[in-house]
Order: structure tokens, then sequence, then C-alpha cells
């Protein structure tokens, strides 16, 4: 048995944030967990950077990862959380836990606009939106989810975090939440960040928890 943590950079479906790649990938390494960045298929309308998410998680698993992880952020982190929550039966493409970071979860607000655009465009349906928003894909059966964001991003405000605690309430999924006070969007690991620089110390702590039995 073994873990791997697959790390997906945001950039709005248009680019990766190097930032939020392989610096990201040193920090889970550091741990002693096996990490590697996801490079999703960009400016690609849905589910194409799923299913070439699910793709990577099948070739994982044939290397024999029994745990996987996931860490993303911002437009990372709703792929992150599309592939957490896929609810479909196959347990070779199942997450274990998410690690989503100031996460863009819903596609019905109009908040972040501009990757909603790419990734479903701009005729998108009501049901096509509800269907790729997070919160409304949340079941009792989803993984533990680790949700982090600041109070002052004007990109992607908490209420995408809020939204998605909230399903996870309601259906009774473990889940831990972390709004600091101040940052903008695009911290990454934040370093010299202030408050907001003690998420991954918290992370940490609860990958441990979600791996505490699980060799690595």
């Amino acid at each position: 048995m073994s873990v791997h943590v697959i790390v997906l950079p945001g950039g709005g479906y248009e680019v990766h944030a190097e930032h939020e790649a392989q610096p990201v990938v040193d920090w889970l390494d550091g741990l002693g967990l096996e990490a590697s960045v996801f490079r999703y298929p960009l400016n690609a309308r849905h589910p194409v950077p799923l299913v070439a998410l699910q793709t990577e998680i099948r070739r994982l698993r044939d290397k024999g990862a029994d745990t996987i992880g996931v860490v993303g952020f911002s437009a990372g982190g709703h792929l992150a959380g599309m592939a957490a929550l896929a609810g479909d039966a196959d347990e070779r493409t199942s997450v274990q836990f998410a690690v989503l970071s100031y996460a863009i979860t819903s596609t019905e607000t109009e908040t972040y606009r501009p990757s909603r655009l790419v990734l479903l465009g701009a005729d998108a349906s009501p049901d096509l939106r509800r269907s790729t928003s997070l919160d409304a894909l949340v079941t009792p059966s989803a993984p533990p989810f680790f949700l982090w964001h600041t109070a002052e991003d004007s990109y992607v405000p908490p209420e995408h975090t809020y939204r998605l605690a909230a399903a996870l309430a309601a259906d009774n999924v473990p889940h831990t939440v972390h709004v600091f006070p101040h940052g903008p969007h695009s911290l990454g690991l934040a370093r010299g960040a202030g408050e907001a620089s003690t998420w991954t110390r918290f992370a940490e702590s609860w990958i441990g928890e979600q791996t505490e039995n699980v060799p690595l």
C-alpha cells in the first residue's frame, strides 16, 4: 500500500501557476509523501480536464498507489474537488482526501466568471453549471476535505469555500475549514504571508491523520 498526492496548480483553467506547482510538491516531499504535479489540459471544455485527471489517477493506481490525495489551488482546486466528488462506481479513479486552497467551488455564482467561461462556455445551461458546482456534488460518501481561504480574496471570494463547507456539513462529511483574515488570492504556500502562512502546518497535521494507517 502507498500514498500519492497529486498537485493541481491554479491559473483560471488558462495557465498553470508555477508557484502552486513544484514548490508544493517539494513541501509534500518534505513531509515524506510521494507527490507530483499534474498539468491538466488548459483552455479545454468540461469534462476534458476531469477525464485527464482521472486517467492520471488510474495510472498512479497501476503503479501501486492505493491512497490518492489531491491538493488543488483556485481553478486547480475546482478540478481537485470535481475528481473527489465524481461519485462514479470506478474505484480506480477514487480520491481518498482533498486539500482545496482558495478554490473555485461554484460555477453558479457570478464571482470569478472567467474560469467558468473557459470551462463551460458563455452559453452554459443552468444544469451544466449546477453539475460542475462542488456543493451540488457532495454526498455522504464523499472523502474528507481540508479547505482554506482568505477573507480578503477578491478574485475568488471566500463565499466559494463557505458554500462547499456548508454542503459537506449537511451530509456529515469530515472536513476542516480555515479562513484567514488577510491575504490576496493565489498565495500558494503563503510563506511570509502572516497568519495565512500557517495553513501548511494545519494541512500537514490533517494529511497525517488521513494517511496514518497507510505505509508511505
